[in-house]
């Protein structure tokens, strides 16, 4: 298991944009995910949304994006996080959740947050539900939206 130390977020800038691009996921998730390039140049044209590095020992091993407006459902939306598949299944990934919702937690009126994923997605279903996302059975087209009360 990972120490917490071990793990951080840094938002995505002139210097580490690139290898936050040359990430890649596992190739049963590819359909499951946007590109982190295309992810970070919609935050070019969507100034709300919020891009950030996931660091391991200091290393780039993800990616994370999230909404600083309020949307749907009174909350603000996590739009991505993934973690290089050469990382996997080491809680990489819920420790950078963990360190996006302290920081979610710090815009306006925060009091709720939400994700929206493919229901065949397990991966995602085990990381929200571990951090205590609830399914209110919210749906936006062939997604489910889970819902974290904070």
């Amino acid at each position: 298991m990972i120490n917490h130390k071990q793990v951080e977020i840094v938002e995505v800038h002139a210097g580490n944009w690139y290898e936050c691009c040359q990430l890649e996921v596992d190739e049963s998730q590819k359909g499951h995910i946007e590109s982190n390039a295309i992810s970070i140049a919609q935050s070019k044209f969507e100034p709300t949304l919020k891009p950030f590095a996931i660091l391991f020992d200091g290393k780039i091993v993800g990616f994370l994006m999230f909404n600083s407006a309020l949307e749907e459902l009174d909350g603000y939306w996590i739009y991505r996080i993934m973690v290089d598949k050469n990382y996997q299944n080491r809680g990489i990934g819920k420790r950078a959740s963990q360190l996006m919702i302290q920081e979610m937690q710090k815009l306006p009126a925060a009091k709720r947050m939400v994700v929206g994923y493919h229901p065949a997605n397990k991966e995602a279903h085990q990381l929200y539900a571990g951090l205590g996302f609830i399914d209110r059975g919210d749906r936006f087209g062939k997604e489910m939206a889970v819902v974290l009360e904070i």
